[in-house]
């Protein structure tokens, strides 16, 4: 199969017309390398007025089997529920199609699995949505780090605070259990996979616990909305993250990491190896992580990172499916041992 048009663009068909993919066209569309060319949705969508919209042609299913057929599609984006990721997931490994993914993955660690097998007989090339490695906060960050300018990391926190109550489009399926899974599922995956990416070291065992709030705003839930989760990593490392979805503040995705040489505090640093007293911090120049709207987030430096290595047939950087398996494995640990009450390894995950 040739994965190029004839202008050199890969054509992309999104799957589910919702808020998600109201960012993931126009981030698509802005690469360098793609094109969407096809949207499906059970809702009816006119075709010409989403060309008009998008700026290009698009064609609309109501078949998501039809569209897999479309020998010139190249690569799908999945944009619709969570629950639904694992038959759509399997069936866009068999057309043999590459694929950009939402998260979380899965809900459950049986389906992540059944999802990375069918990817991996496929052999396509995989993006999922953990964007928030591609912002200017975190591609900032892990700079600071690999410069040593930190030193050797032995303790992070990465917390995400977003309060996702009924002014939220989401919030109307979200809140369910078999459809948003848990506080760290539904949103929080974002702040473990950055402390992921930070400490870049396998993570060993989680322990955590879960609690929910009072207000009658987060009642509908069907699971805890606060969780706090701490990560021991095999280097002897050691994290922590919170996942709190009913907090009635401003966004916050908190970052605090201490090293051999220095710390970093959000969007400052301090580095004195010589350990003498210094008062001031020094302020770094990027844009921090300050709102849970898709609009804001960085897609299009994400996508354009991965067209770009598929156009070379090689795996992408940062947020590949065996990038974000890790970080779901660190999850589904994390739940299962507030579950459970005790500390979960992953090794045990590992048997599943």
């Amino acid at each position: 199969m040739s994965f190029m048009n004839p202008v050199k663009k890969f054509n992309v068909g999104i799957v589910g017309y919702g808020w998600v993919a109201s960012a993931h066209i126009p981030a698509i569309n802005a690469s360098s390398l793609a094109q969407v060319t096809a949207v499906c949705s059970s809702r009816p969508l006119d075709a010409s007025e989403l060309s008009a919209k998008h700026g290009g042609s698009i064609q609309v299913y109501r078949d998501f089997d039809e569209m897999l057929a479309n020998p010139d599609i190249h690569v799908i984006s999945l944009c619709g529920f969570p629950y639904q990721h694992l038959e759509q997931t399997v069936k866009v490994a068999k057309a043999g199609k590459h694929l950009i993914i939402e998260k979380p993955l899965a809900l459950s660690l049986k389906d992540l699995r059944l999802m990375q097998k069918a990817v991996e007989k496929a052999k396509i090339k995989t993006c999922v949505c953990f964007e928030c490695r591609y912002s200017s906060q975190f591609l900032t960050t892990k700079d600071v780090i690999d410069r040593g300018v930190l030193g050797k990391l032995h303790y992070g926190e990465v917390d995400y605070y977003h309060g996702i109550g009924p002014w939220y489009a989401q919030f109307r399926w979200c809140k369910r259990k078999d459809a948003g899974g848990s506080s760290l599922l539904e949103a929080g995956c974002h702040a473990m996979d950055a402390l992921l990416l930070c400490m870049d070291d396998d993570v060993v065992e989680v322990t955590s616990y879960d609690t929910k709030s009072s207000s009658r705003i987060f009642a509908p839930y069907e699971y805890p909305t606060t969780s706090v989760s701490i990560v021991k990593f095999k280097n002897g490392s050691v994290g922590k993250c919170t996942s709190s979805i009913d907090c009635l503040q401003p966004y916050y995705f908190h970052t605090h990491l201490v090293g051999s040489k220095g710390s970093l505090l959000d969007n400052k640093f301090q580095s004195n190896p010589k350990g003498t007293d210094k008062a001031a911090w020094t302020t770094l120049d990027m844009k921090m992580l300050d709102s849970g709207d898709v609009s804001d987030h960085p897609y299009t430096t994400q996508f354009e990172a991965f067209f770009k290595a598929l156009a070379k047939k090689k795996t992408m950087p940062l947020t590949s499916l065996d990038d974000a398996v890790k970080s779901h494995e660190a999850v589904f640990a994390a739940d299962l041992s507030a579950q459970l009450g005790r500390p979960v390894k992953i090794s045990e995950l590992k048997k599943a």
